[in-house]
């Protein structure tokens, strides 16, 4: 039985090399970036005015100046500043030729003198006050942001502001899922004897998505072998197959077998079955046509913890993404956890963040891989060597969800 480090390398020595395509700036929120960005033109592109107030010479206040014109955002200068001259100028506008600064309209007041406009500016001012250089936040030139970052509002502004309307960014891997089992069924039909409403899928499809993938839900398919290698084949159309259910012992598990079945032709099949973790040892991987396919366990959990630590970080790598994995923190458990060692297991923790900072876990839920509530009561799992017997103190705690942290106040604690 592989470890869970073994079983991961092994995922990730072969994922498949993915497209690149180009997207409206739109459609690329959290998107992986697959080119280098270059900017073309200095940010910003000529001198312009930080604040509303007047362009000046710095050698000419505090004084009394004669307004030659004014400079909308958006508009050119037509006059030279001169001595004792000025311009009045909005935020964004470009600084006139002559102009050396800019004094705030808040130390001025406007005066008239022989039927002509004039400023009465009350303080000095030194060269390039209030003053945004050509090209003083990015130079025409420079490289900006690199293959592998994940486009969120900074970087889409940074591209926007450079005149980009598109970028390239890695294709979506598209995720085939399906499930198996006599015993499922999709929520909002009714319930036979022994039958359970079918939950994998739709947690499957909401991982696919938090990971950046295009699930395709395929629907659950019977305990017949033959109607699953047909399942099997149709999910061929997708980049990854993921199914759930069917991977075990048991009389009605085809799953492995299908994969191996399918799988031979091509050199593909089951290259590893059983990972020593818990939740979630019976985990078959391998490939069918040269994509790879993953029979997750039919547990609930099972399901789940298999998809995070193994699915997850091959649709991060399709997509380009060097940092494929979850964060892990460090947190402080609230009590000491006890268990039997043997395999590595993966607890579901709650996380707080208490006055003074520090993280702290507290187990939730019942450990069992059916039984379902605690993840939607965890933030993450907590990680915990195969022959650790007791945890206490500080522990690992890798975060699926970072709403932890967030708080019903804005937060702010100035420094």
């Amino acid at each position: 039985m592989l470890t869970v480090e073994e079983a991961l390398e092994r995922v990730l020595a072969r994922v498949p090399t993915n497209a690149t395509e180009r997207v409206p700036l739109q459609s690329a929120r959290g998107r992986v970036l697959a080119e280098v960005v270059t900017a073309g033109v200095d940010l910003p592109p000529w001198a312009g005015s930080a604040m509303d107030g007047f362009a000046v010479r710095a050698a000419d206040v505090p004084g009394d100046l004669r307004v030659v014109e004014t400079i909308a955002a958006g508009r050119v200068p037509t006059v030279a500043v001169g001595a004792g001259t000025a311009s009045r100028i909005m935020t964004g506008a470009p600084v006139p030729a002559g102009a050396d600064a800019v004094v705030m309209v808040e130390d001025t007041e406007s005066i008239e003198r022989g039927g002509e406009a004039r400023v009465r500016v009350r303080c000095g001012a030194t060269p390039g006050q209030h003053i945004r250089p050509a090209g003083s936040e990015i130079a025409a030139g420079s490289e900006l942001l690199v293959p592998g970052v994940v486009l969120g509002f900074g970087a889409l502004g940074v591209l926007a502001a450079l005149g980009h309307p598109t970028v390239a960014v890695w294709v979506r891997p598209r995720v085939g899922l399906l499930s198996t089992g006599d015993e499922v069924v999709e929520p909002g039909f009714p319930l036979g004897a022994g039958q359970i409403w079918s939950s994998n899928l739709h947690a499957l499809a909401a991982l696919c998505e938090d990971a950046g993938a295009d699930p395709v839900y395929l629907g659950n398919v019977s305990d017949d072998p033959v109607a699953t290698a047909a399942a099997f084949r149709r999910a061929l159309r997708c980049d990854l197959v993921v199914s759930t259910g069917g991977v075990s012992v048991g009389d009605f598990d085809h799953v492995k077998q299908v994969m191996a079945g399918l799988g031979g032709d091509g050199g593909g099949g089951v290259e590893f079955w059983r990972v020593a973790m818990k939740p979630g040892k019976p985990l078959a991987y391998g490939f069918i046509g040269g994509r790879p396919v993953f029979g997750l366990p039919g547990n609930p959990v099972s399901c789940m913890v298999n998809f995070l630590q193994f699915v997850r970080p091959v649709v991060r790598t399709m997509l380009g993404d060097p940092r494929p994995f979850l964060p892990v923190i460090q947190a402080r458990l609230d009590q000491p956890w006890r268990r039997k060692p043997g395999r590595a297991e993966l607890v579901r923790v709650r996380l707080a963040v208490r006055p003074a900072g520090a993280v702290v876990a507290s187990v939730v839920g019942v450990q069992g891989s059916a039984h379902l509530a605690g993840m939607a009561m965890a933030h993450g799992l907590m990680l915990v060597g195969a022959e650790t017997s007791e945890v206490n103190g500080e522990v690992s705690v890798q975060v699926f969800d970072p709403t932890f942290g967030a708080s019903p106040d804005p937060g702010y604690r100035w420094t």
